[in-house]
């Protein structure tokens, strides 16, 4: 394939939408403020495509609008109450979504930030989880055991691998981590960043199988200029590199619902990309999507750029090709960490997806259970590319849709609509999901996860991290990493080596602590230095069970 970025866009016509807007309301005057954007666009594939953005947005708001208009207040019969609050962000863990919310517009103040509804293809109000009674745990065909797939090599699946393809999710930032550009760009690993590692990972598996499976970025307009320039270095590597941007959506006022750009520059804080549930049709309106399928290409593994444990699997790839199905989801066992995690579930006899944020209040110490929903979502997805092409046609995907509240610089409060890309696994025939080693699931979101990925608990091959055969228990130990050691610089000059961690089981550092070279942890180590005090733990130093003060005292733990 070639390495050339598409630039071919196919244009939806968009008659339909429009003749729904009723001349004097809301969605009519929204509709005519984004004609008004696609206007001001040079004739061309870009505006052909901007325009297509500006249809699939307007598609969003109208399911938006209408369930503003139909949700009820709170306090009535709650089988017809909405009930969710969340984000779609590929910088965040299937773990990190916000607390429940008792309706979709009266909401607590601590959960006005986010909110979501859910939908059905019909477009009225029907919530996911208005009928807990009817939310059970996935039935036993719906997750298969990892371990009960038959064990492959690459050479063995090589005539899969030339079907594949591989999808990073690379629209987010490092800012979080106080980076500056594409998070992807964020050196991980013995100075190499996730990108590095990523090509190294498919070079690998493209040379031992003798395949040809690409590698294709989805970024935002916040990443692609960085990362269209950051590819150059991989042009003489074994793998093909192709990107596309996912869509560009257009914030809105929350008094008026009127987009807040009156132009289609793309001004800082008028513009968003919507979350990775825009992956889908984005994929399409690319050209991507119909270029792979000309060149034989069946299926798609899709996973954040972040997830250094997301590679491809030839166990799953057989699978795929041996069951037929459409979409398979990689979980994974939860753990106290993880209880807040999307897990799949069986709903009225279907396969869906269930966010913490999905569920009833009364019924959320129920789904924190490890006992009950025992899996929770990687984002480690595999789909077919035909199913894709499909349900994208037909308009036949209705995606849980996310109201992110904002705020301006300014003071103006806004809204974006995002949806998330999991949340499609209703849609296709044959889903389910896979129950995989926690070895797939090593996503590095601060410096507590870098601090582990960093350390000789895990070995590097081959762009791929695993644990250390030297570690009695093939467990992950906890790590908090406080305040001071929050942005990557700050944490690096606190760190004259990587500390060695194959027997550590928790560490907590609060304070302004630094570490000199060949330090030990082992067992529980604690270390706080409090306010005003500093604490130099000294060249090689071995803490085993250990609190450490802040006049550096050693205590027994």
């Amino acid at each position: 394939m070639a390495q050339d970025r598409r630039t071919s866009f196919t244009r939806h016509h968009s008659q339909d939408i429009r003749s729904t807007s009723a001349p004097g309301g809301v969605e009519h005057a929204v509709r005519v403020e984004l004609d008004g954007l696609v206007k001001q666009m040079p004739e061309g594939p870009e505006k052909d495509k901007f325009s297509k953005e500006m249809d699939d947005f307007y598609r969003l708001f109208q399911r938006y609008h209408h369930e503003k208009k139909h949700s009820k207040p709170l306090g009535k019969s709650a089988p017809d109450v909405l009930i969710a609050c969340g984000r779609a962000d590929e910088n965040e863990r299937p773990s990190d979504r916000l607390s429940v919310s008792a309706s979709p517009l009266i909401r607590t103040p601590k959960q006005q930030q986010n909110t979501f509804f859910t939908h059905n293809n019909s477009h009225h109000h029907q919530p996911l989880c208005r009928d807990w009674e009817k939310v059970r745990g996935p039935k036993p065909e719906d997750v298969i055991a990892y371990k009960d797939l038959p064990a492959k090599e690459f050479k063995e699946v090589s005539p899969l691998l030339n079907k594949l393809a591989v999808l990073k999710l690379n629209g987010g930032l490092g800012t979080t981590m106080g980076c500056v550009g594409p998070k992807s760009a964020i050196e991980v690993r013995d100075s190499q960043t996730f990108l590095d590692l990523t090509v190294q990972q498919i070079e690998y598996l493209n040379e031992v199988s003798g395949a040809d499976v690409p590698l294709i970025l989805m970024n935002s307009f916040n990443t692609d200029e960085d990362t269209s320039k950051i590819v150059q270095k991989y042009n003489t590597h074994n793998v093909s590199i192709c990107t596309f941007n996912q869509s560009r959506w257009p914030r809105f006022k929350t008094d008026s619902n009127l987009p807040l750009a009156h132009t289609p520059e793309n001004r800082p804080g008028y513009w968003y990309p919507p979350g990775h549930g825009d992956l889908y049709e984005a994929f399409a309106n690319s050209g991507l999507l119909d270029q792979l399928l000309e060149d034989g290409k069946e299926w798609v593994f899709v996973s954040n750029v972040d997830n250094l444990g997301a590679t491809v699997d030839p166990a799953i790839l057989q699978h795929m090709a041996d069951t037929g199905a459409e979409f398979v989801m990689e979980v994974t066992d939860k753990t106290k960490a993880d209880i807040k995690g999307g897990t799949i579930i069986d709903y009225d006899g279907q396969v869906r997806l269930l966010e913490i944020a999905q569920v009833p209040k009364a019924h959320v110490d129920d789904f924190k259970r490890v006992k009950k929903f025992k899996i929770f979502n990687t984002n480690n997805l595999w789909i077919s590319l035909k199913a894709i092409k499909r349900l994208v046609e037909k308009h036949d995907l209705e995606l849980d849709l996310i109201v992110n509240h904002k705020t301006t610089d300014d003071g103006t409060a806004v809204i974006q609509l995002e949806t998330a890309v999991g949340a499609a696994i209703k849609h296709f025939s044959n889903s389910h999901g896979v129950n995989v080693p926690r070895s797939r699931f090593l996503p590095v979101k601060s410096t507590s996860d870098l601090f582990l990925v960093t350390s000789d608990l895990y070995l590097l091959e081959n762009g791929q991290l695993r644990m250390n055969p030297k570690r009695t228990f093939q467990t992950v130990p906890i790590v908090k990493l406080g305040d001071h050691f929050k942005k990557v610089n700050d944490y690096l000059a606190r760190f004259k080596t990587p500390p060695q961690i194959l027997e550590l089981d928790h560490l907590t550092v609060t304070g302004d602590v630094c570490f000199s070279a060949d330090v030990t942890l082992e067992g529980t180590v604690i270390i706080v230095a409090n306010h005003g005090a500093h604490i130099d733990i000294p060249r090689g130093a071995v803490l085993n069970d250990k609190v450490v003060s802040g006049d550096l005292r050693l205590l027994d733990h």
